[in-house]
């Protein structure tokens, strides 16, 4: 196998803290230059020192050209450029893309860019055109459309009940993933929810948007960006931080909509972390935290299964005995995870590559993890169909 093993890392982070309401002024592109030129300061670079830039667009402001846009904004030229179209999962396919193109000689120092601002209006408008007979979007519209405009909640709600007849998982086993979640984000002052901690009873307790899932279990949606700095592992090293090499890398894509899953509780992640794991030289019992994308608390029961953290159909037991908190024996989404921690729309999905990385480098504060030295960061997208996984190290894994 052709390997990215140790070939770049991750030197730089730029992350802006989230915040509720869309500022006027602001822009989603204009968010994620903010974060953009975060993360070169962070590295100890000039934007003379950048030479690609791979960014997943904001929602609700689509452009012809993302790259080039980019690059003209921030006043930088690039030898390459590419967009994640992974969506929830385009954050971490940025940062293996980079790792590649750096590995391929096309560049050497590239920035990934996320930014959102959600505007409730501009995301009505957007959905609005999702409507049976428009052709936009393949087996949705046959398939799913017809009965509404339901959305994800109803989706991955769908997952959590066969999950729940073929397992028997519970609903308090579901919530102790948003309460250790959210003890992470108290520790975590750009959180969302820092200093607001919560118990299984409140989230047993909160509203049900989409039975059987809670108001507690679903992402909090915020505006924001993040950025990161990516270069090959010999510039890393004269880098202002120790660096976060890239060890492994998979991703697998095997439907769009939900209706076209070949089994509902089983997900790509199981080929996308084999990859990642066999390219890193490492086991899920290697690693030392886990980062996954938690839209919903289900989401992540369905990663630690597939990735190898636990048996299928065993998440329930194992989130309840597991302490994931950033003090525990498994850390999980310890930033507080976007269900605490906010997600930017599909900037959401970066917030668990700044984490890692931040936590890789020793950067965690209150929140870092002791000892740690490698560990597994996961992205997804279009209900769990697409699915990203990365393996991240200090330079004693490599």
């Amino acid at each position: 196998m052709n390997s990215l093993r140790g070939k770049a890392a991750i030197v730089g982070v730029g992350e802006l803290k989230p915040i509720k309401k869309a500022p006027d002024d602001k822009t989603g592109y204009g968010l994620a230059a903010e974060s953009a030129a975060m993360a070169i300061a962070d590295a100890g670079l000039a934007r003379e020192d950048i030479d690609a830039i791979l960014i997943e667009p904001p929602l609700v402001e689509p452009h012809m050209g993302p790259p080039s846009y980019m690059a003209e904004y921030l006043g930088i030229p690039i030898r390459y450029g590419a967009t994640g179209a992974t969506m929830g999962a385009s954050a971490a396919s940025m940062v293996w893309r980079a790792a590649a193109a750096i590995s391929a000689g096309l560049c050497h120092t590239v920035l990934c860019i996320t930014g959102e601002l959600i505007d409730p209006m501009k995301m009505a408008m957007l959905m609005s055109k999702y409507e049976p007979g428009r052709g936009l979007f393949g087996p949705e519209e046959q398939y799913s459309a017809p009965y509404g405009p339901a959305g994800a909640p109803t989706s991955y709600a769908h997952i959590a009940t066969r999950h729940a007849f073929e397992y028997g998982t519970t609903d308090e086993q579901r919530a102790r993933i948003a309460v250790d979640q959210r003890t992470n984000a108290c520790a975590n002052p750009k959180a969302m929810f820092y200093g607001r901690p919560i118990t299984i009873e409140d989230v047993i307790n909160s509203r049900v948007i989409s039975s059987p899932l809670r108001l507690l279990e679903i992402v909090m949606p915020v505006s924001g960006a993040a950025s990161v700095v990516v270069t090959s592992a010999e510039r890393a090293k004269a880098m202002r931080h120790p660096p976060c090499y890239i060890l492994g890398a998979g991703e697998y894509i095997s439907y769009c909509d939900l209706t076209e899953s070949p089994h509902t509780t089983t997900s790509p992640v199981k080929e996308s972390a084999r990859v990642a794991f066999e390219m890193s030289g490492y086991n899920a019992r290697d690693m030392q935290m886990v980062q996954a994308y938690d839209c919903f608390t289900i989401t992540v029961m369905i990663t630690l299964e597939d990735a190898g953290f636990c048996p299928k159909g065993e998440s329930g037991p194992f989130c309840w005995e597991t302490d994931m908190t950033y003090k525990g024996k498994l850390p999980v989404n310890t930033h507080g995870g976007q269900l605490s921690f906010g997600q930017a729309g599909l900037a959401g999905g970066m917030s668990h590559i700044t984490e890692g990385a931040l936590q890789i480098m020793g950067r965690g504060e209150e929140r870092q993890i002791k000892d740690l030295d490698i560990g597994f960061i996961n992205g997804n997208g279009g209900y769990m169909s697409e699915q990203t996984s990365l393996i991240f190290g200090t330079e004693a894994t490599l």
